[in-house]
């Protein structure tokens, strides 16, 4: 069997945690951030995980993360 392609995009955006999961960072961060509270700005820093149904077509994207 060849090698499956890491896809770059999705390699850069997600990481997979210890138990397998994968995890996100939120979006909404880079740019015209003054309309927002600092409380909603502060939130956004911490990221999340994947959801179940997106998961494991991400997991095919970054195989060997």
């Amino acid at each position: 069997m060849p090698k499956i392609k890491t896809n770059r995009g999705a390699a850069k955006r997600f990481k997979k945690t210890g138990t397998g999961k994968i995890k996100r960072a939120c979006g909404f961060t880079s740019h015209i951030l003054t309309s927002m509270s600092r409380k909603r700005k502060r939130n956004l820093r911490q990221g999340g995980l994947v959801a179940a149904a997106d998961a494991k077509n991400i997991a095919k994207l970054i195989p060997y993360l």
